[in-house]
């Protein structure tokens, strides 16, 4: 079985190695995950595509640092437009009622055992920013929306592993970047044992 993992930077990669499977360093944020994930699927298609990085947790999810997710669901959260009024998704405009529908992508791959958690996460080139919606996402991250979006486009199956490292909080300095990426590496150990033996 093929597998390849993308890992946004170097730290978040550091600790993984395993025989038999690409891990590569796609870079931090959308257009950069778009353009890796793209060029290793015009490489060759794995079985697997998993990103593989940290995330940080919005007060009112339930979850806490070293916490360890698959993503369900990814929404790229400050795609808009500022006005006097504040902030308004392009989701919201009038012009594509059914923008919204095709917005929040989801990943249809997600195993149904393991016991794994899921959350529902935003996409965000601007980290922690205040004026967006986050009432009905749990975690944020910076290269998920762009991940899923080219995985679902390609037809690659894919999923998405995120370690808890700090809470969405700007002014919050709470994190734990050495703990959450030991947490990210045994997880996803497990994750591709399991893939494996599927």
């Amino acid at each position: 079985m093929q597998i390849t993992v993308l890992f946004p930077t170097a730290t978040e990669a550091s600790l993984f190695q395993r025989d038999g499977v690409t891990t590569l360093v796609s870079g931090v944020g959308l257009t950069a995950t778009a353009y890796q994930t793209l060029k290793t699927l015009h490489a060759g298609r794995p079985d697997w595509l998993i990103l593989a990085g940290v995330a940080g947790y919005y007060p009112h999810a339930d979850l806490a640092i070293g916490d360890v997710v698959l993503v369900e669901s990814e929404v790229e959260a400050d795609l808009g437009f500022h006005t006097p009024d504040g902030f308004i998704h392009l989701a919201h405009l009038p012009l594509d009622m059914d923008f919204e529908r095709r917005h929040t992508l989801a990943c249809p791959h997600l195993p149904a055992e393991g016991g794994w958690r899921t959350a529902r996460s935003a996409s965000l080139n601007v980290a922690m920013a205040p004026f967006i919606d986050s009432s009905a996402v749990d975690i944020e991250n910076m290269e998920g929306a762009a991940f899923f979006h080219v995985c679902l486009q390609e037809q690659q199956r894919f999923l998405q592993l995120r370690a808890i490292s700090n809470v969405v909080q700007p002014g919050d300095d709470n994190w734990d970047l050495p703990g959450s990426v030991r947490a990210l590496t045994d997880a996803l150990h497990r994750l591709i044992d399991q893939l494996q033996a599927a």
